[in-house]
């Protein structure tokens, strides 16, 4: 663990992680709600005649949605989707994920976010959902842990993961930090990418069906097999944190 925090040090060049905030990505990381998203999507590419897999929605998480739509319609129709395509699609993929979405938390989410929210940490919500339906339960689930000013979802940018504007935004939320003051836990690769673009520490939570090679490769400097992993290990992480210098 030292390690991983010493090589990023030493790539961007800080002389030490000073911690204020936590960048908390939100499906599968908090909501157990990627299975759902991958059944809807898959579901409604098929309505539309758009080939698809389950699989590869759990590789999209993160994206906005109409992105998601534009690259599988230049894949599969060799062209770019129209912007009342992308709206009935989405409205259709909404509408699915609506009806199977049964709300369930990541297991230890809660308590990992109320731990470091207790510690004083700032914690915010980056996510490239733009579905209320999930974004409104954050209050109900996690009372007083999110502010909704405090959140970056598909209507806040114009770039969507793996591009760093959300993270950068989520810095910028979160009081002007700088990268080298916050971490992000994150679940999917193009998530990943968007974090480590945005220089921030970046630790990989692998709540989905792919290897943990995919999160590594896309550059986590931390790959944990669960949130509870993540959340028995915090206070080693974080005297390391708290010690680590270079």
């Amino acid at each position: 663990m030292t390690t991983a925090f010493n090589n990023y040090l030493n790539k961007h060049n800080y002389p030490k992680i000073d911690l204020k905030a936590i960048l908390f990505d939100m499906d599968g990381v908090l909501y157990d709600s990627m299975k759902w998203h991958a059944k809807s999507w898959k579901e409604t590419m098929d309505e539309f005649d758009i080939p698809s897999t389950s699989e590869e929605f759990y590789l999209y998480e993160g994206m906005v949605g109409s992105h998601t739509i534009n690259d599988l319609m230049k894949r599969e129709k060799g062209r770019e989707a129209t912007e009342d395509e992308i709206k009935t699609i989405y409205k259709r993929k909404t509408e699915l994920f609506s009806k199977y979405n049964d709300g369930s938390l990541i297991p230890y989410a809660y308590d990992f976010v109320k731990m470091v929210h207790d510690a004083g940490l700032t914690c915010v919500v980056v996510t490239g959902s733009g579905q209320p339906t999930l974004i409104n339960k954050l209050e109900h689930n996690f009372p007083g842990l999110f502010q909704k000013e405090l959140m970056v979802t598909a209507f806040d940018v114009k770039h969507g993961k793996p591009h760093p504007e959300p993270y950068l935004m989520g810095l910028e939320k979160a009081g002007h930090l700088k990268p080298n003051e916050a971490i992000v836990v994150e679940n999917a690769p193009r998530g990943v990418e968007a974090a480590v673009a945005a220089g921030i520490f970046t630790i990989a939570i692998n709540t989905g069906p792919m290897p943990d090679k995919v999160l590594a490769d896309a550059g986590a400097d931390i790959v944990l097999p669960s949130m509870k992993a993540l959340y028995d290990r915090w206070d080693e992480l974080y005297g390391i944190i708290k010690a680590t210098k270079v």
